[in-house]
């Protein structure tokens, strides 16, 4: 298994980390790993014309949403930025390299985590941009970038498809990783939806199935180094 070391996470919106690395993630933490998740976007805004009341109170549902969503997968450190959803393209996109490098000289990661470039939610590939702009093989650097999938976005981009040629092995995980997803109690419809409890397990299986096992998620390596 590749040695992840220190694991930087780097989510466009919280829930984003439970269906990309969930089972990773708490097969980490359970392996005494460090692990650190960073949101970028908050998630809920997009959904609103304005930033209403009513939009605040669903920002601050989704962060607590996510603050138990940590608790389920043993993660302690986590932060939250907060930019707009869904707008993410209209941020300069140096702005939020320097959130993620922030994050990356404070924390040392080996690793970092975050969104595919083929997804079809454009928050999701600004953070890609960001991120391997602030891992540019200097200062304190970071040896491995991957990148995860996001049910309801990564396989709906059907002429970019996610290739993936890393796996781990998230059998003893997977009930973790769905227990986890509960914590986001607005952001799972019912089957078929991709984000249902089904299509997870059935994602997992699927990837399992790729590399010899019961279940596993599936990355795809931007950059490691052995």
């Amino acid at each position: 298994m590749l040695n992840f070391g220190k694991t930087l996470v780097v989510a466009a919106h919280p829930d984003d980390e439970v269906l990309g690395c969930g089972g990773l993630i708490a097969r980490l933490v359970n392996q005494d790993k460090q692990v650190k998740v960073v949101f970028i976007a908050e998630g809920s805004s997009c959904r609103y014309n304005t930033l209403t009341d009513e939009a605040q109170a669903e920002i601050s549902f989704r962060n607590q949403c996510g603050i138990k969503a940590m608790k389920s997968l043993g993660v302690k450190d986590y932060c939250f930025y907060n930019l707009p959803c869904g707008r993410l393209d209209i941020e300069p996109i140096i702005e939020i390299a320097k959130i993620i490098e922030k994050e990356i000289l404070e924390y040392g990661p080996t690793t970092v985590l975050t969104h595919s470039r083929h997804d079809v939610h454009n928050d999701h590939k600004v953070i890609f941009r960001a991120a391997v702009q602030a891992t540019r093989p200097v200062a304190k650097i970071v040896k491995n970038l991957l990148s995860f999938e996001i049910l309801s976005s990564t396989e709906w981009s059907y002429t970019e498809v996610f290739k993936p040629n890393l796996f781990v092995d998230i059998t003893s995980e997977i009930d973790i990783k769905i227990d986890a997803m509960h914590c986001y109690s607005t952001e799972q419809p019912k089957p078929p939806h991709p984000r249902s409890d089904e299509v997870i397990r059935s994602l997992a299986t699927m990837r399992g199935s790729q590399s010899g096992v019961k279940y596993a998620e599936g990355f795809e390596v931007v950059r490691i180094f052995l």
